[in-house]
């Protein structure tokens, strides 16, 4: 049984690994701050859980599992509530994407008035 229960956590630990690589990836095809932000906290949280999951199956049910299941509460809580931080005080300093509608309304607010 124990066997079994390596072998299925090893298989996770490879699918948080492609996760991760495919979420890096995905981390330099955006050229924006906001979609790279949600691009690094999806691989923070699901990669690493799907890998500390995998760890857990691997080791089986020891002190360390519950260590690493205490790490994985916390990442839960704290990593989504990181990203919205960011991504709420890039938003307030004032910080836009390229090409968003409030630029492209100050574009042409700024070509009406140059032509009256």
């Amino acid at each position: 049984m124990m066997v079994i229960l390596e072998m299925i956590g090893n298989a996770i630990i490879g699918i948080g690994i492609i996760f991760m690589i495919f979420g890096v990836i995905g981390l330099f095809m955006f050229k924006d701050f906001y979609p790279r932000l949600l691009i690094a906290s999806k691989i923070d949280t699901v990669g690493l859980l799907t890998l500390l999951f995998g760890i857990v199956l691997h080791h089986g049910i020891s002190f360390f599992s519950g260590k690493v299941l205490l790490i994985v509460i916390i990442i839960l809580i704290l990593n989504p509530l990181v990203a919205h931080i960011v991504a709420r005080s890039a938003y307030h300093s004032g910080y836009q994407l390229e090409g968003t509608l409030a630029e492209e309304s100050k574009a042409e607010e700024t070509d009406l008035s140059e032509n009256t």
